[in-house]
């Protein structure tokens, strides 16, 4: 009984982030990795056990927002990133709040399969096999992917139009 206990608490601030990155609200995030901690105890017996835990509950957690957004799609996001107003710069500056927005905004403009490979891959250091587990998907498709979903990144924030400041006396 305590065997998956000692398996997946070692996963959750992961799976915080990632649940974070894809619904950008705290509550909500912390709904969904307790969701997923819920299923993966509930099916723990169904588990392979050479299978790699972290794919797994990735994987649940990602058909869990999936699931999630299938359901709301006719009420659209709650939630944009004005979420990051609150957040304060450890310098006390604005500047990477701002940076962070546009980061966030490239994201978005993301499919959601490329936001959750460029995510999980990027962030959560998972391997390329890790990843296509967690999609079901083969490697080599993972990564042709990832390419794309890097390159699409680039150019969102390469094309970004910035506003030019003007001095006003």
């Amino acid at each position: 009984m305590l065997d998956f206990s000692i398996e997946l608490e070692p996963h959750i601030p992961a799976l915080r982030r990632f649940a974070w990155a894809m619904v950008r609200d705290s509550q909500a995030a912390d709904d969904l990795v307790q969701d997923c901690l819920e299923k993966a105890i509930s099916r723990w017996h169904t588990r392979r056990q050479d299978a790699d835990a972290r794919s797994w509950l990735f994987t649940i957690l990602r058909n869990l927002f999936l699931n999630g957004v299938r359901q709301q799609a006719r009420r659209g996001r709650h939630l944009g990133i004005e979420a990051l107003d609150d957040v304060a710069s450890p310098d006390g500056g604005g500047e990477r709040v701002v940076i962070a927005k546009d980061a966030l905004a490239a994201l978005d403009g993301l499919t959601e399969e490329h936001r959750a490979l460029l995510l999980l891959i990027g962030v959560e250091e998972l391997s390329y096999q890790q990843a296509a587990d967690v999609f079901g998907l083969p490697i080599g498709t993972i990564m042709s992917r990832l390419s794309r979903a890097r390159a699409q990144l680039r150019r969102a924030i390469e094309s970004d139009e910035r506003v030019p400041l003007r001095r006003v006396k």
